[in-house]
C-alpha cells in the first residue's frame, strides 16, 4: 500500500554517511511496455519485479477495460497478463490515462490497431496539453480513424477502429519518443510490414529499449535500421515469465544520495550501461564525472563518495536521459563550481515545465540560475533554509529535492527543507520516502 504522507513533509537530514543497499522498484517504462506486449501474446505472461504504481495501475486498468486479464500482486511485485493473440477483445471502452504519457500514447496506438470497435481515450487536464499529434497523424496515415474531441493533436480522442494497413509511414516524435515507441509496438498487427521513418531528431534510447524489448517477445530486431525501422507482420510470443529491470530513473535519486550525505550505497539488481535496456542508466556516468566512484558489484552497482572528497559541477547534455536531469540539478548547489545541463527543452512539455520549475525552486533556495529554452546553468550559493519546495504535482521534483534535503545543512540533524505534496511520488515510486527514511535510520546506527 502507498504510505500515508502529510501535505508538507520536512526532510530529515543524514547525520552520518549513507551506507547499505537499497532495492528500487521495477522500471515503469519496461513494465508498461511489457504489459502491452504481454496483452498481445497468445498465452499468459508473468512480469516479475514489476512496478506497481499509479502509472502502471492506469495501464493495467485500461487493459482490463479492453478485455484483457490483468492481475497484480503487490506482495510479490508480479503482474500477470493473459494475452489474446493480437486481438483486442472489447469493442467499446472508455479509457482514462490520468497524467501517464506512456499509457496515453501506447493505448491510443493499441486501440487504433484493433479490427473493430469504438474507443475513447482521455486524461487529466494536464495530460490534455501533452503532445500526441505525431502519433495521431502517423496512425491516420496507416488508415486509423481518430477524431480529436478538443484541440487537434491532443486528448481527448475517439478511435473508430478497423485495423492498420502496412507500408511506409513517417512520424514526428521529436516532442516525445513515446509516440514512436507506441507505433512500433503495434506495427506487427498491421496488414503487412510497416516501415517507420522518424522525422527530425528523435531521442532514441527509449526507442531502442522498445525495439530490444519487442525482440524479447518474439518480434525480430532489425539491427540495420537504415533511414527507418521495418517491422514485419507477426505475432508476439510469450516468454512465460519476464523479469523487469530495476528502474534506472528511480535509482538516480539513491545513486545521487552519497553526493548529499557522503558514504557508499549499493543499488541491488542495477546493471550499468551496455547491459541495461534503459538509457537512463547513463546517469551513473554523470555521477562519475562529478567525482563519485561507481563500481559494478556481483549484486548490482555501488556509488561512493570517499570521505573528504569534493564533488564538482559538470557540463552535460541530458537529451538522451532527461528524466534524470532534475536529480543532478537539485544537488547542484552542493557541488563545487557551476553545473550546466543542456538538451532539456522537450521536458517543458512533460508532467510540468520541468526547466522553468527547477529554475524557480533553486532560486527559492538562494541559487543563481541561468535559464534558456534548452539549458539550466546553476551557480552554487549558500542554501536558503526554512523553504518548502513546490513539487508542481511532479514526482521527480519531490524525489530530487528530498535528496538535497538529506544534506545536514544545519549541522545538527534538524530539517531545513520541506516537500509539498510528497504523495505525488505514487506516480512511479510509492515507497520512496519510506525507503529514504530506512536508509537514513540504518546509516545513523539507530
Amino acid at each position: 500500500m502507498t504510505p500515508t504522507l502529510p501535505d508538507i513533509l520536512p526532510v530529515t537530514p543524514f547525520v552520518r554517511p549513507a551506507l547499505g543497499t537499497v532495492v528500487v522498484p521495477g522500471s515503469k517504462s519496461l513494465t508498461n511496455r511489457a504489459m502491452l506486449m504481454a496483452a498481445l501474446c497468445d498465452t499468459q505472461v508473468t512480469l516479475k519485479g514489476a512496478l506497481l504504481s499509479e502509472d502502471t495501475e492506469i495501464m493495467a486498468e485500461a487493459l482490463r477495460r479492453l478485455g484483457f486479464g490483468v492481475d497484480e500482486d503487490e506482495n510479490s511485485s508480479e503482474i500477470r497478463v493473459r494475452g489474446k493473440g493480437g486481438r483486442v477483445p472489447a469493442t467499446d471502452a472508455q479509457l482514462f490515462t490520468g497524467l501517464a504519457g506512456t499509457a496515453a500514447r501506447f493505448l491510443t496506438a493499441l486501440c487504433a490497431s484493433a479490427r473493430n470497435g469504438t474507443f475513447a481515450v482521455d486524461g487529466v487536464p494536464q495530460m490534455r496539453t501533452r503532445p500526441m499529434r505525431g502519433l495521431i497523424d502517423a496512425l491516420r496515415a496507416l488508415g486509423a480513424n481518430i477524431r480529436c474531441l478538443g484541440e487537434e493533436g491532443f486528448l481527448p480522442i475517439e478511435v473508430r477502429a478497423s485495423g492498420l494497413r502496412g507500408g511506409r509511414v513517417s512520424i514526428d516524435a521529436r516532442e516525445s519518443s513515446q509516440m514512436l515507441s507506441a507505433l512500433l509496438m503495434v506495427a506487427p498487427l498491421a496488414d503487412s510490414a510497416v516501415t517507420v521513418v522518424p522525422e527530425g531528431k528523435t531521442r532514441m534510447p527509449f526507442v531502442e529499449m522498445t525495439r530490444r524489448q519487442m525482440a524479447q517477445f518474439g518480434i525480430p530486431y532489425d539491427a540495420a535500421a537504415g533511414e527507418g525501422f521495418t517491422v514485419p507482420k507477426g505475432s508476439y510470443v510469450s516468454p512465460g515469465t519476464y523479469p523487469v529491470e530495476p528502474d534506472a530513473s528511480a535509482a538516480s535519486y539513491f545513486a545521487a544520495l552519497p553526493l548529499a550525505a557522503g558514504g557508499s550505497l549499493g543499488l541491488s539488481g542495477l546493471v550499468p550501461a551496455g547491459e541495461s535496456l534503459q538509457g537512463d542508466i547513463r546517469f551513473l556516468e554523470v555521477l562519475q564525472s562529478c567525482g563519485a566512484e561507481v563500481a559494478r558489484e556481483r549484486e548490482g552497482v555501488t556509488v561512493k563518495v570517499p570521505r573528504g572528497a569534493e564533488a564538482h559541477g559538470v557540463d552535460r547534455d541530458f537529451s538522451e536521459f532527461s528524466d534524470t536531469f532534475l536529480t543532478l540539478a537539485a544537488v547542484a548547489p552542493l557541488l563545487k563550481g557551476p553545473t550546466r545541463i543542456t538538451g532539456i527543452a522537450h521536458t517543458r512539455k512533460q508532467e510540468t515545465d520541468r526547466v522553468a520549475g527547477m529554475a524557480g525552486e533553486l532560486r527559492r533556495l538562494g541559487q543563481e540560475v541561468l535559464e534558456t529554452e534548452d539549458c539550466l546553468e546553476i551557480h552554487p550559493r549558500p542554501l536558503r533554509t526554512g523553504q518548502t519546495i513546490d513539487t508542481h504535482g511532479d514526482h521527480r521534483f519531490a524525489m530530487s529535492f528530498a535528496v538535497l534535503g538529506s544534506r545536514d545543512v544545519n549541522g545538527d540533524g534538524t530539517p531545513w527543507l520541506s516537500i509539498a505534496n510528497p504523495a505525488c511520488c505514487a506516480k512511479t515510486f510509492p515507497g520512496f520516502f519510506e525507503l529514504l527514511d530506512q536508509v537514513r535510520v540504518k546509516s545513523s546506527g539507530a
